[in-house]
Protein backbone atom coordinates (compact mmCIF):
# COMPACT_ATOMS: atom_id res chain seq x y z
CA UNK A 1 0.00 0.00 0.00
CA UNK A 2 1.55 3.25 -1.18
CA UNK A 3 0.42 5.78 1.45
CA UNK A 4 1.68 8.84 -0.42
CA UNK A 5 -0.05 7.84 -3.68
CA UNK A 6 -3.30 7.00 -1.87
CA UNK A 7 -3.27 10.37 -0.11
CA UNK A 8 -2.95 12.17 -3.44
CA UNK A 9 -5.58 9.99 -5.08
CA UNK A 10 -8.00 10.69 -2.22
CA UNK A 11 -7.33 14.44 -2.45
CA UNK A 12 -8.08 14.31 -6.18
CA UNK A 13 -11.18 12.17 -5.66
CA UNK A 14 -12.92 14.77 -3.45
CA UNK A 15 -13.35 16.94 -6.55
CA UNK A 16 -16.01 14.46 -7.69
CA UNK A 17 -18.15 15.13 -4.60
CA UNK A 18 -21.64 16.55 -5.08
CA UNK A 19 -21.55 19.16 -2.32
CA UNK A 20 -23.65 21.97 -3.73
CA UNK A 21 -25.08 23.03 -0.36
CA UNK A 22 -22.15 22.85 2.04
CA UNK A 23 -19.37 23.22 -0.55
CA UNK A 24 -17.46 20.80 1.70
CA UNK A 25 -15.98 18.13 -0.59
CA UNK A 26 -14.91 14.79 0.84
CA UNK A 27 -13.33 11.80 -0.83
CA UNK A 28 -12.70 8.39 0.71
CA UNK A 29 -10.81 5.34 -0.48
CA UNK A 30 -11.32 2.09 1.40
CA UNK A 31 -8.47 -0.38 0.90
CA UNK A 32 -9.15 -4.11 1.12
CA UNK A 33 -6.75 -6.69 2.52
CA UNK A 34 -5.66 -7.50 -1.04
CA UNK A 35 -5.22 -3.81 -2.00
CA UNK A 36 -8.43 -3.32 -3.97
CA UNK A 37 -9.76 0.22 -3.72
CA UNK A 38 -13.36 1.25 -3.16
CA UNK A 39 -14.04 4.93 -3.64
CA UNK A 40 -16.70 7.21 -2.25
CA UNK A 41 -17.53 10.91 -2.25
CA UNK A 42 -20.08 12.83 -0.27
CA UNK A 43 -23.35 13.36 -2.11
CA UNK A 44 -25.72 16.03 -0.82
CA UNK A 45 -29.43 16.02 -1.53
CA UNK A 46 -31.83 18.93 -0.96
CA UNK A 47 -33.69 16.70 1.50
CA UNK A 48 -30.65 16.69 3.82
CA UNK A 49 -31.47 13.41 5.55
CA UNK A 50 -30.85 11.60 2.27
CA UNK A 51 -27.28 12.85 2.01
CA UNK A 52 -24.49 10.26 2.25
CA UNK A 53 -20.92 10.67 3.42
CA UNK A 54 -17.95 9.52 1.36
CA UNK A 55 -16.86 6.94 3.92
CA UNK A 56 -20.23 5.19 4.05
CA UNK A 57 -20.54 5.18 0.26
CA UNK A 58 -17.13 3.49 -0.07
CA UNK A 59 -17.83 0.80 2.52
CA UNK A 60 -21.35 0.11 1.19
CA UNK A 61 -19.96 -0.34 -2.33
CA UNK A 62 -17.36 -2.81 -1.06
CA UNK A 63 -19.87 -4.79 0.98
CA UNK A 64 -22.23 -4.89 -2.02
CA UNK A 65 -19.40 -6.65 -3.87
CA UNK A 66 -19.08 -9.17 -1.03
CA UNK A 67 -15.84 -7.74 0.37
CA UNK A 68 -15.52 -8.12 4.13
CA UNK A 69 -11.84 -7.63 4.98
CA UNK A 70 -10.20 -4.24 4.94
CA UNK A 71 -6.99 -2.68 6.15
CA UNK A 72 -7.39 1.09 5.81
CA UNK A 73 -9.53 4.00 4.77
CA UNK A 74 -8.19 7.31 3.46
CA UNK A 75 -10.45 10.34 3.95
CA UNK A 76 -9.67 13.77 2.48
CA UNK A 77 -11.64 16.96 2.97
CA UNK A 78 -11.46 20.59 1.87
CA UNK A 79 -10.70 21.70 5.40
CA UNK A 80 -7.53 23.35 6.62
CA UNK A 81 -7.96 21.11 9.67
CA UNK A 82 -7.58 17.36 9.72
CA UNK A 83 -11.20 16.23 9.87
CA UNK A 84 -12.29 12.98 11.43
CA UNK A 85 -15.25 10.87 10.26
CA UNK A 86 -18.68 11.83 11.64
CA UNK A 87 -20.36 9.65 14.25
CA UNK A 88 -22.52 7.80 11.73
CA UNK A 89 -19.47 6.93 9.62
CA UNK A 90 -17.55 5.78 12.68
CA UNK A 91 -20.34 3.40 13.59
CA UNK A 92 -20.67 2.01 10.05
CA UNK A 93 -16.91 1.63 9.64
CA UNK A 94 -16.58 -0.08 13.03
CA UNK A 95 -19.32 -2.57 12.27
CA UNK A 96 -18.56 -3.27 8.60
CA UNK A 97 -14.80 -2.70 8.34
CA UNK A 98 -13.50 -3.37 11.85
CA UNK A 99 -10.45 -1.93 13.57
CA UNK A 100 -8.80 -0.59 10.41
CA UNK A 101 -6.32 2.25 10.01
CA UNK A 102 -7.95 5.61 9.32
CA UNK A 103 -5.93 8.22 7.44
CA UNK A 104 -7.52 11.67 7.88
CA UNK A 105 -6.18 14.16 5.35
CA UNK A 106 -6.58 17.94 5.14
CA UNK A 107 -6.61 19.97 1.92
CA UNK A 108 -2.79 20.30 1.99
CA UNK A 109 -2.13 16.56 2.20
CA UNK A 110 -1.19 16.67 5.87
CA UNK A 111 -2.61 13.66 7.64
CA UNK A 112 -3.15 11.88 10.91
CA UNK A 113 -3.40 8.09 11.17
CA UNK A 114 -5.51 6.44 13.88
CA UNK A 115 -7.15 3.07 14.43
CA UNK A 116 -10.94 2.85 14.38
CA UNK A 117 -10.78 1.68 18.01
CA UNK A 118 -9.21 5.03 18.90
CA UNK A 119 -11.94 6.96 17.09
CA UNK A 120 -14.71 4.83 18.59
CA UNK A 121 -13.20 3.45 21.82
CA UNK A 122 -16.31 1.72 23.13
CA UNK A 123 -17.98 0.80 19.86
CA UNK A 124 -21.40 -0.85 19.73
CA UNK A 125 -21.73 -3.84 17.41
CA UNK A 126 -23.49 -7.18 17.02
CA UNK A 127 -21.61 -8.65 19.96
CA UNK A 128 -24.02 -6.73 22.23
CA UNK A 129 -27.15 -8.20 20.63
Amino acid sequence: MDTKALIQETLDLRQKAYAIYSNFHVGAILVTEDDQKYKGVNIEISSYGLTICAERLAVFKARADGIEKFKAIFIASDSEKITSPCGACRQVLWELAGDIDVFMINRHGEYKKMKMSQLLPVGFDRSFL
